[in-house]
């Protein structure tokens, strides 16, 4: 099936790195989450990712303790680093060139973001990872991707979880929770679901840029969701196109 969309934000959690461990980082999980990333490139589609660092350190956990929230933040963005370095080896030694472009100033890892660069980036065919959040503290890496999906033009964002899309309840603790196949950004927001942090949907909302949510661990779920198969998850639009 020929791809629907010509350029994607992928969204990743910190936490899609583990794999079976309950901290850092399962290269045998990046070298696989390579290879279906890759299966999507060999498609043609340009794709920019957002990662997260939740599998080594998060601002707003229990691990920051009583730290200065922004000081945590900025560690936050470190880890997102180190995850984007990580994704970056797994997808180059599967043969997809790859650029990191950090929020942060770190040259000896990662290109500065600009985005005309990162545009040029992905118009030569090279996946771009967007590392260090919008690089301010008080925002979250679903903001980054919201913002970084919207200045590269991207049809689409891709959420990335270990659930089958967006429910009415937690399915993970109410197995009667119901599956939403599509839901407005408003409803999102009066719901109060746990897709994206509000800040992120507003922002997508205010400019007509579908989510979908989809669960990553299925293996092809990812060419799937690129391919226009709205069964695997969840697209939260604008209500005239529910």
């Amino acid at each position: 099936m020929p791809p629907k969309y010509d350029r994607i934000l992928l969204k990743l959690s910190g936490e899609a790195l583990m794999g079976g461990q309950n901290y850092g980082i399962d290269t045998e999980v990046a070298a696989a989450l390579a290879a279906e990333i890759k299966t999507v490139h060999d498609l043609g589609v340009e794709i920019a990712i957002v990662v997260g660092g939740g599998n080594i350190f998060r601002g707003v956990s229990e691990s920051a303790g009583n730290m200065d929230r922004a000081a945590a933040d900025y560690i936050g963005m470190l880890a997102t680093i180190m995850n984007a370095v990580v994704l970056q080896d797994a997808l180059e030694k599967a043969d997809v060139f790859t650029r990191v472009m950090s929020a942060i100033d770190i040259p000896e890892l990662a290109e500065p973001f600009i985005h005309r660069r990162a545009i040029r980036h992905l118009e030569k065919k090279r996946v771009v990872i967007f590392a260090a959040g919008t690089g301010n503290p008080f925002f979250t890496t679903d903001s980054a991707a919201a913002l970084r999906a919207l200045e590269i033009r991207a049809d689409i964002i891709f959420k990335a979880t270990k659930v089958d899309g967006i429910f009415d309840a937690d399915p993970v603790k109410v197995p009667t929770a119901t599956k939403f196949d599509r839901i407005s950004y408003k409803e999102v927001l009066e719901r109060r679901l746990k897709v994206m942090d509000a800040s992120a949907i507003s922002l997508c909302m205010d400019n007509g840029l579908p989510i979908m949510v989809f669960n990553m661990r299925e293996p092809g779920n990812i060419v799937k969701a690129v391919s226009g198969d709205l069964s695997i998850g969840t697209v939260v639009t604008t209500e005239d196109k529910l």
